[in-house]
């Protein structure tokens, strides 16, 4: 699951825009971001950005969102706007919005997300619900609307899972399920999309320094995770993004797709491991 120890240090807007690929009119390739005003979707929208792509942030968080427009201000290439993915009428008219900005939408990154670390005893129906709602039906949200203007051209989506969607982790009762459920929902879109040139992938992280994961992993959380990482650490978003736009770039994986790609430190994999005596 992922966690938020820091946030990486950003190049200011204008430097990075002039480091950029020169972008043709009509040409640049479009992607949305859900979730992109922080953590993972914040990187993600940074390297699509430093890739030549033109980019759409979206956020229910409007305090995120205004330090990204401060971040980008002057920056052609971004757009920003507010949304709460669970929101299907509004979904589609940001979508529509965006379509109209850009000209096609060629890429969707859902990583608008929320998590719980709660024994499944104490675990309110209230919460799981919240949880399932914003993890599970927004991703099916816009997704689908965004598939929707794919039809005639294509594209790629890639959904944020996590590890705790592939095993069993202590108080995850909401968070694993709802993960669980991205994982399959990928699959089926996968399968449904591809008659139309559209390619549907996850990621599943495991423990990242972003602002949900500080929220929600205490220091005995954290030296478990330690323990139970081959690599013993945490990863960055930008290590996490790498990946999305491996899945999302058809120069990079245009055979590739119902795929479910740990990026975990090498949780998954991990058997029997030495416990390493703290310092």
């Amino acid at each position: 699951m992922p966690d938020a120890t820091e946030e990486s240090q950003v190049e200011p807007a204008e430097l990075a825009a002039a480091s950029r690929p020169a972008r043709v009119a009509g040409e640049a390739r479009a992607a949305l971001v859900t979730g992109g005003a922080s953590g993972i979707g914040l990187a993600c929208a940074e390297r699509l950005l430093a890739a030549g792509w033109v980019v759409g942030i979206l956020d229910r968080d409007e305090a995120a969102l205004t330090r990204c427009r401060e971040r980008f201000a002057g920056d052609a290439a971004v757009r920003f706007a507010a949304l709460d993915v669970t929101d299907e009428a509004a979904a589609e008219v940001v979508i529509a919005d965006m379509v109209t900005a850009f000209g096609r939408i060629d890429g969707l990154i859902n990583s608008a997300g929320i998590g719980a670390d709660m024994h499944v005893l104490d675990t309110p129906i209230e919460l799981f619900r919240k949880v399932l709602d914003v993890n599970v039906v927004g991703t099916f949200v816009v997704g689908r609307a965004v598939a929707r203007v794919m039809k005639e051209g294509g594209g790629a989506i890639v959904n944020v899972a996590s590890i705790s969607g592939l095993r069993g982790s202590k108080g995850r009762a909401a968070y694993g399920a709802s993960k669980g459920a991205v994982v399959v929902l990928t699959q089926v879109m996968a399968v449904d999309l591809a008659p139309y040139r559209i390619r549907v992938n996850a990621v599943a992280p495991g423990p990242v320094a972003t602002p949900m994961v500080e929220a929600l992993h205490p220091p005995e959380v954290r030296r478990a995770y330690r323990h139970h990482v081959p690599m013993r650490r945490y990863a960055r978003p930008e290590e996490i993004a790498a990946a999305i736009l491996f899945l999302l770039d058809d120069e990079t994986s245009s055979y590739v797709t119902g795929e479910i790609m740990a990026v975990d430190g090498g949780f998954r994999g991990a058997g029997m491991m030495l416990i390493e005596e703290e310092e």
